[in-house]
């Protein structure tokens, strides 16, 4: 893999690791705690709510820093290695378990009795993302375990041409 293109992907993974730190500390509490002054029925669901969302991006963090690893190990021409496997069980890992994380809140969403002012509108398109973001995790999960099984092929032919060799 081209340097310059390793270096732009691992500058791009510190922004979003910057972005996600950032909505972790400030954001995600911040608009727990509006939502809750604003709508006081919302109250006994803020902590519990902003925990998981700052899990979820914890999650997705967790990715990015096993990302970075396996830019490091493209860079040096090193990722048709067994240890990339480790790296690769890791963005596994983490998405399926912010797809669980995701499926709990839409499960919560759909069965708590939970007052939505505005005719529950806001309850709805909550329900809508958390039912997006368990998709798009279990989606992720499934192209990366195929991608990781292409990955073990790779490693595998690169290692029989290299007994050839």
């Amino acid at each position: 893999m081209h340097p310059i293109l390793t270096t732009l992907l691992r500058a791009a993974v510190v922004v979003v690791l910057a972005v996600g730190l950032f909505g972790q500390v400030v954001v995600i509490p911040t608009t727990a705690a509006d939502e809750a002054e604003l709508f006081p029925p919302y109250a006994p669901y803020a902590v519990p709510y902003a925990v998981l969302a700052v899990l979820g991006v914890a999650c997705v963090q967790v990715a990015l820093v096993a990302v970075w690893r396996l830019l490091g190990m493209a860079r040096h021409g090193a990722l048709f290695a067994p240890r990339a496997f480790r790296w690769v069980d890791v963005v596994i890992v983490s998405s399926v378990a912010a797809t669980v994380l995701a499926t709990g809140v839409a499960t919560h969403l759909l069965l708590a009795e939970i007052p939505s002012p505005d005719g529950g509108m806001g309850l709805e398109s909550a329900l809508a993302a958390a039912v997006t973001a368990a998709g798009a995790g279990a989606s992720f999960a499934m192209v990366t375990v195929i991608m990781r099984s292409l990955l073990r092929k790779a490693t595998e032919l690169q290692q029989e041409m290299a007994e050839v060799i």
